[in-house]
């Protein structure tokens, strides 16, 4: 293949990325520490996917605030410190060549859980424990997880706030990209969808008003960072009935292009407990298709774990962007090796120099 389209460059804003085979973001659970920090998990984990040839590293769920982290062993961007521990993330991802994001995200009603590893147990972290009230749009607990406390115009006004702050500590970062987290069921999430916001004021009711806080988060960045590229994460459909649909979600789409959004990334689910999701090969590519007949470019996500199956997604126009995930986890050398399959123009640069007895 002379040219594949998963190894063309794509241009956001004014960043170049060299390929569309992105890192989407996984969490790890792994800052021990309990401080919000980056340290040498984050180094090795998100340095390798660098080298491995993605055209973009995307850091995980990264809490805007310490109230907002998914387990207290999350990242966070709310200080000053931990943004000079992203600037050294910065500099290694980009000593290989790929460009680097972070995830700005805050859990809502499923904040203050037990990390998701081995060893951990399940469910919310009670005070004693070193757990915290959780917020949401309204007080209705995911699950067995601890009843929310229903956020209030000012606490809507600080959310807003505390991204478009973490989007400054991140571009002061060096960072390139930033992601809006609004999808699997966290804070912004919450709102999106009328199972889990019940609310009678502006931030509720009818889409326009649910999807207000995701536009605002959007708009605020953006008001401050002229050049930056904002990807925004949405689940594009719950899996559930009544709830936030595959045209919803275009519908924002359209809305976060006059916001200042530059791409949107489509998963699906995470907001409900009696979602029947339809796991398979692709099985949210159409979501992405649809989602992409709007005025966004989009990223495709979910078992997405072969050379072909990648490029078919973005020959045949289903995205713009294809992101992997446990594919990488198994093998972040994966971009170098699909480059090499397909025969790709870039297949050889994309190789580090001290790996280049290695056989792709």
């Amino acid at each position: 293949m002379a040219d594949p389209h998963l190894f063309r460059p794509i241009i956001l804003r004014d960043v170049e990325l060299r390929n569309r085979l992105w890192v989407a973001p996984m969490c790890q659970y792994s800052v021990s520490e309990e401080d919000g920090i980056p340290r040498d998990w984050h180094v090795q984990h998100l340095g390798g996917l660098a080298r491995g040839g993605a055209g973009l590293v995307m850091a995980e769920a990264t809490a805007v605030v310490p109230e907002g982290r998914i387990s207290p062993r999350d990242l966070g961007l709310w200080n000053e410190d931990q943004a000079a521990a992203f600037a050294r993330l910065a500099g290694i991802v980009h000593g290989h060549g790929a460009r680097f994001g972070v995830q700005l995200a805050h859990a809502g009603r499923k904040a203050s859980t037990y990390p998701w590893l081995p060893g951990f147990p399940e469910g919310s972290v009670p005070g004693e424990a070193g757990g915290w009230e959780t917020v949401a749009p309204s007080a209705i607990p995911f699950g067995e997880l601890a009843t929310p406390r229903a956020l209030d115009a000012e606490g809507i006004a600080r959310v807003v706030l505390a991204f478009a702050d973490a989007a400054d500590r991140a571009v002061a970062a060096g960072v390139d990209v930033v992601e809006v987290h609004a999808a699997h069921g966290y804070l912004v999430h919450e709102f999106l969808s009328p199972l889990s916001n019940l609310r009678d004021d502006a931030y509720g009711g009818e889409l326009a008003g649910r999807a207000r806080l995701l536009r605002e988060i959007v708009r605020a960045i953006r008001d401050r960072h002229a050049a930056l590229p904002i990807v925004v994460r949405i689940s594009a459909t719950e899996w559930s009935d009544g709830g936030f649909g595959v045209a919803e979600a275009a519908a924002v789409s359209e809305w976060l292009a006059e916001d200042g959004a530059d791409l949107i990334d489509v998963s699906s689910g995470g907001n409900t407990t009696d979602a029947k999701i339809p796991v398979g090969p692709s099985y949210q590519v159409s979501l992405a298709e649809r989602v992409g007949r709007g005025p966004l470019p989009v990223s495709a996500v979910g078992l997405i774990t072969s050379a072909a199956q990648a490029e078919g997604i973005l020959a045949s126009g289903q995205a713009d962007v294809v992101s992997l995930g446990r594919a990488l986890l198994a093998d972040p050398h994966l971009p170098i090796r699909w480059a090499h399959e397909l025969r790709a123009p870039s297949a050889e640069e994309l190789v580090p120099p001290q790996y280049r007895r290695a056989r792709f």
